[in-house]
């Protein structure tokens, strides 16, 4: 099943009042199953009766890619960054045009990325050698860095796609290591 639609690219119909088309949400985050795919539709200000007219019409066109519910949300520009929108930081933080097949905000002229900080001092020699391996891999094995598209910026300090967010997470929270998280656009 092909749940990450912005991956394909697909080529829709929609109005020329459509800025984008973007996923986001427990969909195209790496391992996690979703129950239902977000999409948000961006458009240009246009009267609202439009708006969701169109938008239902794309959603019956992305319905042909998946085999789980869409749930659709359709926006003005103006209406994307109101307060009262709480989908608004998953669609510019991680959200993926499927228009473009790329990060929503790169659009903007951004490149979102999660930095992870994190202390090895309390653990044993030998649990270092494991997060190191788990990190870059051993034995022609590849690593959550490679795997994943990472980088180590410096000992204590990875950084990732947001979409690796939950797998690496997870993984750290096994070793029992102090870390924090910290979400970041990159001009």
């Amino acid at each position: 099943m092909m749940q990450k639609i912005w991956l394909k690219k697909p080529t829709l119909n929609y109005n020329k009042n459509v800025l984008d088309i973007v996923q986001f949400g427990s969909s195209i985050e790496d391992g996690k199953i979703p129950n239902d795919i977000d999409i948000a539709v961006i458009f240009n200000k246009i009267p609202l009766k439009e708006q969701l007219d169109q938008a239902q019409e794309i959603k019956k066109q992305l319905e042909k890619f998946v085999e789980i519910p869409i749930h659709i949300n359709s926006f003005d520009f103006y209406s994307l960054f109101d307060n009262s929108n709480f989908a608004k930081e998953s669609i510019l933080f991680s959200g993926k045009s499927i228009i473009h097949g790329d990060d929503f905000v790169k659009r903007f002229g951004f490149s979102p990325k999660i930095q992870i900080y994190y202390s090895l001092e309390k653990l044993k020699k030998k649990d270092k050698i494991r997060f190191n391996y788990m990190l870059n891999g051993r034995g022609g094995e590849y690593g959550l860095l490679r795997e994943h598209k990472g980088k180590l910026l410096k000992p204590g300090l990875i950084e990732i796609n947001p979409e690796s967010e939950n797998i690496f997470v997870s993984s750290i929270k096994e070793f029992k290591v102090d870390f924090k998280v910290k979400k970041v656009l990159l001009g």
